[in-house]
């Protein structure tokens, strides 16, 4: 076993690519406003170029582009295997973080800045472990279409979605994908266990309106929208959504299970979720919907009450369950809330099972030997639901090694992003023993 522990951050391509990607500002702030993604896809094409590797750009409005190379492979006859990442970033208040979060700073051996987890380390690992076996002669066992999206945090429609939509030819004869988020490991009990993504929990961005009257803000009004919206994004708040195992959740709470060597309560999981550590974090909301409040709009004038109050929910279903959740959510609100769908897109589950399973756990015992290996299902999504629309299936491997006291789930979308060195070396050794052998 390789121990990945010491890293000369000097002199690690991993680094200075995720570095340099970073520090390419790909802010999304939704609803068509970013900074967009064109530079990051430009400073990709100049890398693949100087390894012979030809790109095509693909931009579905201004400075939004996303990026599309092929790679060959030893053998013809396999099938081509997606390899992508998503280019944009969630936005970041510099004045909440501890460091510049677009200076890619490296200090107390972690890589810090937006995107250092969400997901420019693998974009960096992609680029970095296909640089290797191209320049070592090696190429991968079958060919490789790498994708770098744009728009994902936005629900893909102007990157992965547009793609699929419209440039579908790019990704023929593909089966198969892996992208984020999976193949990190977590602490269970005594052991250490990787998690492989092998679905991913359906999305509904809903958009939820009250209405009253307006009137003078010393008035004493009956009809106030903002206490009507208020009440009823409490009352959301406050539902306990029923706890529903799929296949993949079942297995991976058994393994969990037989780990601990004890017996696993399939009524009351989660107290058997919590011994994961800090990768309970995304485990446990994959055990049933989940409906958050996450913007909040209402009023323009100190003395004015306002006639209308908004606010979007971000609601994670379990596969095939929208339906359902949809109806219990309109109940939850009652008759005064408007309901909208702004965005939906699918939920998935695909076997634990299969070459491309089989070679990524082996890949994980190479580099790990005594560690264990699960599947999981996201709670969150990727861009691998656009890419399912093409009847490829999409896994999450990002292998990463990570410290049992690193709250690695709490690292999506949150302040102080950053990710160790020494993971950042493990997935790129992993992935590109993955790529060259699968």
């Amino acid at each position: 076993m390789t121990d990945f522990d010491d890293l000369d951050p000097t002199n690690n391509e991993t680094l200075t690519i995720a570095q340099d990607l970073i520090r390419l500002n790909t802010s999304n702030y939704g609803e068509g406003t970013a900074n967009g993604e064109t530079e990051a896809a430009e400073y990709i094409e100049a890398y693949l170029h100087q390894l012979g590797i030809h790109s095509k750009l693909f931009t579905s409005a201004p400075n939004r582009t996303s990026l599309v190379a092929r790679v060959p492979g030893r053998d013809s006859e396999l099938a081509p295997l997606v390899v992508h990442g998503h280019l944009d970033v969630v936005p970041a208040i510099a004045d909440d973080w501890s460091v510049d979060p677009f200076a890619a700073e490296v200090k107390d051996g972690m890589l810090w800045g937006r995107g250092a987890v969400d997901m420019k380390n693998m974009n960096a690992m992609i680029l970095s472990s296909v640089s290797e076996l191209v320049q070592s002669g090696r190429l991968p066992n079958r060919e490789l279409i790498l994708a770098f999206f744009a728009d994902e945090e936005s629900g893909g429609v102007l990157g992965s979605h547009y793609m699929v939509e419209n440039h579908s030819e790019e990704f023929a004869g593909a089966r198969h994908a892996i992208s984020e988020v999976g193949g990190y490991s977590v602490q269970v009990g005594e052991k250490r266990a990787y998690l492989i993504q092998t679905g991913e929990k359906a999305m509904m961005w809903v958009n939820i309106r009250a209405r009253g009257a307006a009137g003078h803000g010393s008035r004493r009004l009956s009809e106030n929208a903002i206490i009507t919206l208020a009440e009823a994004c409490v009352r959301l708040n406050h539902y306990e959504w029923k706890l529903k195992l799929t296949d993949t959740t079942r297995t991976l709470l058994q393994k969990i299970a037989d780990t601990l060597g004890v017996e696993p309560n399939f009524e009351n999981p989660d107290a058997l979720v919590l011994n994961t550590g800090y990768g309970s974090g995304f485990i446990e909301a994959s055990l049933r919907t989940t409906a958050n409040v996450t913007v909040v709009k209402a009023g323009f004038k100190h003395n004015v009450v306002p006639d209308l109050a908004e606010a979007k929910i971000d609601i994670r279903t379990l596969p095939g369950d929208e339906e359902n959740v949809l109806s219990k959510l309109r109940e939850i609100l009652g008759d005064e809330i408007e309901v909208e769908i702004v965005h939906q897109d699918v939920g998935m589950e695909f076997p634990f099972e299969g070459d491309l399973v089989r070679a990524m756990v082996d890949t994980i015992g190479k580099f790990d030997a005594e560690a264990e290996v699960f599947p999981y299902l996201l709670p969150a999504g990727t861009d691998n639901k656009a890419l399912s629309r093409l009847g490829i299936e999409g896994y999450g491997f990002v292998p990463m090694k990570l410290p049992a006291d690193y709250d690695f789930v709490s690292m999506f979308h949150g302040v102080d992003e950053r990710i160790p060195l020494s993971a950042l070396t493990f997935g790129h050794r992993a992935l590109t023993e993955l790529l060259g052998s699968y």
